[in-house]
């Protein structure tokens, strides 16, 4: 079981927290984090893009001249592929780009990307974080004190204040604890958690 120090905003250490190792110490297997990931990013495509078949195209659906007599190829529809202004066959159509991938696969998967974390030695506790007003000197000035650049903060819940200071900050993402994922853990090299945060996340994942 691991053992990692707490710190204050000022980075002070403040006592220490067990991580379980079913949730802190699972081996890697990269091929269920590319899973997860590919799915994430497949979810928050729009998929909307479009081209005009036959039946979108302006067009009059008579024939443009008779079938035979006046020497030039037969033709049913000025809306055809093959004319200029015509309609484009085979192009894309909205769709979804979603898959499923099962409940116990995505656990597993922010199991993993929490363990390369404290592996790496990457994962910052943090007590508790308070700001009197929003401000981004402040969060500005916590961030220099961890010695963050880019880092994912992990809040345990909603806090307008810290939320609206680190708004502005480059390299810099807060979000709750119900919302971490597993794409934001691998994009941030740091990762700074509320112990609160750190609590509920791991009994959600024993």
């Amino acid at each position: 079981m691991a053992t990692v120090k707490v710190f204050d905003q000022l980075n002070k250490e403040v006592g220490s927290m067990d991580l379980a190792p079913e949730v802190f110490e699972v081996p890697l297997r990269p091929e269920i984090l590319h899973l997860v990931v590919r799915s994430q990013l497949a979810a928050k495509r729009a998929g909307t893009h479009m081209v005009k078949t036959r039946s979108f195209v302006a067009g009059s659906g008579s024939k443009p001249w008779r079938q035979k007599g006046t020497g030039r190829a037969r033709s049913g529809s000025k809306r055809s592929p093959i004319w200029k202004g015509g309609a484009v066959v085979h192009g894309p159509q909205p769709r979804s780009y979603e898959f499923k991938v099962n409940k116990k696969i995505k656990a597993l998967a922010l199991k993993m990307a929490l363990s390369t974390k404290v592996a790496e030695e990457s994962l910052i506790l943090v007590d508790q974080l308070v700001f009197p007003q929003i401000k981004t000197k402040l969060f500005a000035s916590m961030a220099g004190n961890l010695g963050l650049k880019k880092a994912l903060i992990v809040l345990g819940d909603s806090n307008n204040n810290v939320e609206l200071s680190a708004r502005n900050l480059p390299g810099v993402k807060v979000v709750r604890q119900d919302m971490l994922n597993v794409y934001d853990l691998l994009k941030y090299p740091q990762l700074v958690m509320v112990q609160g945060a750190a609590q509920a996340v791991q009994e959600r994942l024993k």
